[in-house]
């Protein structure tokens, strides 16, 4: 069960050692009406008995709702250090999208400020905030929150890797087509699928295909849109080692949301040796390389095929070996873990002075 956000400890008990294992304590949480899939993290009680029994010397909290609530509500007398990780820019994703169909963006900033001022109050009583995109770093400490620290994500790269290309995965994707594009992500509103499939309606041609991995409350309408073009969605693909095969084994993925605070479906794409077209803002344009990529002005359909266009129109060989080498930059999976330890180390070894 997936619950509203995850609130852990880095390490349990500081009286007892289990061998470098992990526990994994689930809290039941009813489920949100736009996408089921999420839970509500709504016993901030349970959450407080359980940090005050572990006493960890980490507490990461992941989401800024109840799970926040629930590690405030526990105190800092239980924890050795308390930690953010900013997922995702709640702010404006939703909120600011929302208020510029009204007014202004001056106006929405005025608007948003005791939305910032709340933030900041709460990332506060953090000892870091660990965001994943320079874009997220500089955002959070022009709104003043300190102690950000950049920790961007790795990739499996044991899994996604060019070695996984596979010509019968490729065909089996294709189904015949000559220039087989991919898509994937979660289908929601705020990951502009939109964006995609009407910049694909603009500029496929003959021999083209657009196969789109993911699910979500918006698959339904996003197939309606779609209706009439090449265009296929095959659901979440539980299998990675699969879905690196249909990365590494495509000429092209295009990403449409603006707000990532990383990317990380682009960042393995790259990983697979992937050529990429991405929206300008968010994290995601972060792990471009110009090489093998092209960039667009966000939410822009006619930009995006645009984008698309001039990428397919080099030279295949040439684009695929400037992939290649820009797939070996991606960083590693083991190396942001490594980061966030050595973050932790640092920041407990500053509170034990």
């Amino acid at each position: 069960m997936k619950s509203e956000a995850e609130v852990y400890s880095a390490s349990t008990d500081r009286s007892r050692n289990d061998g470098g294992r992990a526990r994994v304590i689930r809290i039941e949480g009813p489920a949100l009406p736009y996408d089921p899939t999420y839970h509500l993290l709504g016993r901030v009680d349970k959450i407080r008995a359980l940090v005050r029994r572990e006493r960890p010397d980490v507490l990461e909290v992941n989401s800024p709702y109840l799970a926040m609530a629930g590690a405030l509500v526990a105190g800092r007398a239980h924890v050795g250090i308390r930690t953010f990780f900013w997922h995702a820019d709640f702010i404006d994703t939703y909120l600011r999208v929302m208020l510029e169909r009204r007014v202004s963006s001056r106006g929405a900033d005025v608007a948003l400020a005791p939305a910032w001022a709340a933030v900041r109050a709460m990332l506060h009583a953090c000892d870091a905030t660990f965001a994943t995109s320079k874009w997220q770093v500089a955002k959070l400490r022009h709104h003043g929150v300190d102690n950000v620290v950049h920790v961007p994500f790795g990739v499996d790269k044991r899994v996604f890797n060019p070695d996984a290309r596979s010509d019968a995965r490729r065909s089996e994707l294709a189904e015949g087509a000559s220039t087989l594009l991919v898509g994937v992500g979660r289908f929601a509103v705020e990951k502009r699928w939109d964006v995609v499939i009407d910049a694909f309606r603009k500029s496929a041609r003959d021999g083209w295909r657009l196969v789109l991995f993911g699910d979500g409350p918006d698959r339904a309408a996003l197939e309606a849109r779609a209706r009439g073009l090449n265009v296929a969605f095959l659901g979440f693909e539980k299998d990675r080692a699969r879905l690196a095969g249909a990365l590494a084994s495509a000429d092209l993925l295009v990403h449409g949301c603006p707000y990532e605070t990383f990317g990380l479906g682009v960042a393995e794409a790259m990983s697979c040796g992937l050529p990429v077209v991405v929206p300008d803002e968010g994290g995601a344009s972060e792990s471009v390389d110009a090489s093998c990529g092209e960039i667009y002005a966000s939410r822009d359909a006619d930009a995006c095929a645009a984008a698309i266009a001039r990428l397919l129109a080099r030279d295949r060989g040439e684009l695929r070996a400037s992939a290649l080498r820009a797939a070996q930059k991606i960083g590693a999976l083991e190396d942001h873990f490594e980061d966030v330890l050595d973050a932790y180390r640092s920041l407990l070894a500053r509170r034990a002075k």
